[in-house]
């Protein structure tokens, strides 16, 4: 599987390779690092009424996949990064320490966008076309293999969904409560 997905990612560097990507892949993948981005966007949300319930939603997702991605499958698949298979690949960011599957950029991302979907399209439609960058810059800068990429869209998309029903069922139980 490897070697077919790492002739995927020589594909992309040969096909795509270009001086605005090597300067634009670098610069959209920094909204993935640590969930940063997408932490803080969660609790701006949760400060407004309006939007609480997206925040919630955002950062229970967002701790679901920490936790899942980031703390239990990296370490326990460990998969070596494509980089350290192919040497020979120029890297446009620093190598990672932690293990490649799945891609934690990618799932913070779908997560967060995923939610802010499922409450407003306005702005989440917008939030996913840049998940959907920030996935694809982990695959042009060689850092990722595409099912890594892929295993974090699907788990960020059900981590999302999960986290909207903990919400809606919070809020069911707090209205049952209160009546």
């Amino acid at each position: 599987m490897n070697l077919f997905e790492l002739s995927i990612l020589d594909f992309i560097k040969e096909t795509f390779t270009c001086k605005a990507l090597d300067v634009f892949m670098p610069f959209i993948t920094k909204f993935g690092d640590h969930g940063i981005f997408w932490i803080a966007l969660s609790v701006f949300f949760i400060i407004f009424k309006k939007t609480r319930k997206m925040g919630l939603t955002m950062g229970i997702a967002l701790l679901l996949g920490f936790l899942t991605g980031n703390v239990f499958l990296k370490n326990v698949v460990a998969r070596i990064r494509p980089y350290d298979l192919n040497e020979s690949v120029t890297l446009l960011v620093s190598r990672l320490s932690d293990y490649s599957f799945p891609s934690g950029h990618t799932l913070a991302s779908f997560e967060a966008a995923t939610a802010m979907t499922l409450y407003n399209k306005r702005i989440g439609i917008p939030a996913l076309v840049l998940a959907t960058l920030i996935a694809l810059s982990r695959l042009y800068l060689y850092v990722h293999y595409p099912t890594d990429v892929l295993a974090g869209a699907a788990l960020g998309i059900t981590f999302a969904f999960l986290a909207f029903f903990i919400v809606k069922k919070a809020e069911e139980k707090l209205k049952k409560n209160a009546a």
